[in-house]
């Protein structure tokens, strides 16, 4: 990933964060949280990984809901950001969060089994 993908990339993490929390209207997105965004190298695609507080459902039902307001997303970004081409949003659940919990709970059942 190039310097410029990353800074860009950074900066969308931080206006689609502010956009979902604060100007999102859509009731089907939760509480979401914007963990990563990665971008390719000619800026045409922005990957956003997210969480999402709640079990299964509640997840599916957010990332339908990101879907569906991604025009919108789309176009607060183009108002917020210099960019010539907004990169098209591909949201994706962040199962980083839960691995790190299960591999934290193993840990703890290991210690209490000493």
């Amino acid at each position: 990933m190039s310097l410029r993908s990353e800074r860009v990339g950074e900066q969308l993490k931080k206006e689609i964060s502010e956009i979902i929390n604060q100007k999102l209207k859509n009731p089907n997105v939760g509480f979401v949280t914007v963990t990563e965004v990665e971008v390719t190298g000619d800026l045409s695609l922005a990957s956003v990984y997210v969480t999402v507080l709640g079990e299964e459902k509640e997840r599916k039902k957010s990332l339908e809901g990101l879907e569906k307001s991604k025009g919108f997303i789309k176009s607060e970004i183009a108002h917020r950001m210099d960019l010539r081409i907004v990169p098209d949003l591909k949201f994706k659940y962040d199962e980083s969060i839960d691995y790190g919990n299960k591999i934290e709970r193993m840990i703890a059942e290991l210690n209490r089994d000493k």
